[in-house]
Order: structure tokens, then C-alpha cells, then sequence
């Protein structure tokens, strides 16, 4: 990173820069060199984090988007399900009523459920507020500017 001396070293050895004669341990480098190595040693530190943090956010992604393929395979495997044990149903009841109509019976119980889980989504999408935080905040950003925060409460 930077060619300065390693702050945890044994504190006997003098840094090159130090003058002749100067008192062992004292750094004789001006504020603006220090600042500009702090500068450096920070800016090196920040690249590092968010190297870092593309790195988990990769690894998660990648994690996540093998559970989310799991979860449509379950999907698939349960809609199959599904439909062979529709199948045995509409087979069973075909030998006790007659085909045409075991299948009209069978539609039937899947209309039913049908009607009840759209029944029961639309009144969940009703309940939806939005963001009602978030738009409140945001009301809140204009007065906070002009420095009226008082206002906000």
C-alpha cells in the first residue's frame, strides 16, 4: 500500500524520515503527508470492503437462486400431484357414476377451490397499504431542507 514504516513494529527501530538526531520514535513528516497516507490507507480500506461485500452479495445470489429453482422444481412436482391424484379421483368416482359425470364432479371441487383462493387473495391485495413509512418520511424531506423540522412532528 504505502512504503511508510509498519506502525506495529518494534518501536526501537527509528523511521526513515526522522532527522539525524532527532529523538528515537519522532516522525518528522509534515500534517499533509500524514493526512494524504491516511487518505491513501482509507481509500484502500473502503475498495477492500466493497470487494468484499460483492463477493457475499455474489455467493448469497447464488445461494438464493438455487433454493428459488428447489422451490419451482416443488412446484412442478406438487402440481403433478395434483393432477394424477385428480385423475384417480375422476377414475374412482367414474366407477360408481359414469365417466362424463365423475369428471363434471371432479371440475367441480377444483372450481370450488379455485373460487375460494381468489376469494382469499383479493382480500389480501386489498389489505395492502403500500409504503406507508416510507411515504410519510418522504412528506417529511421537504420541510427538513428549508429547516422547519419542528413541523414535522
Amino acid at each position: 500500500m504505502s512504503s511508510t514504516r509498519d506502525p506495529f513494529a518494534a518501536s526501537s527501530a527509528a523511521p526513515s524520515s526522522a532527522a539525524p538526531g532527532a529523538a528515537p520514535g519522532r516522525d518528522d513528516r509534515s500534517v499533509g503527508e500524514l493526512v494524504g497516507e491516511v487518505s491513501r490507507d482509507l481509500s484502500a480500506l473502503i475498495r477492500q470492503e466493497v470487494e468484499l461485500a460483492k463477493a457475499e452479495a455474489a455467493q448469497s445470489a447464488k445461494r438464493a437462486g438455487k433454493g428459488a429453482g428447489m422451490f419451482g422444481g416443488a412446484g412442478v412436482a406438487g402440481h403433478m400431484v395434483l393432477l394424477f391424484l385428480s385423475l384417480a379421483l375422476w377414475w374412482a368416482l367414474g366407477s360408481v357414476m359414469g365417466g362424463g359425470w365423475s369428471a363434471l364432479v371432479v371440475a367441480g371441487v377444483w372450481a370450488v377451490i379455485a373460487a375460494v383462493l381468489a376469494m382469499r387473495g383479493r382480500s389480501e391485495l386489498k389489505s395492502v397499504e403500500g409504503l406507508p413509512q416510507t411515504a410519510d418520511s418522504v412528506k417529511k424531506i421537504p420541510d427538513a431542507l428549508r429547516g422547519h423540522e419542528e413541523r414535522n412532528s
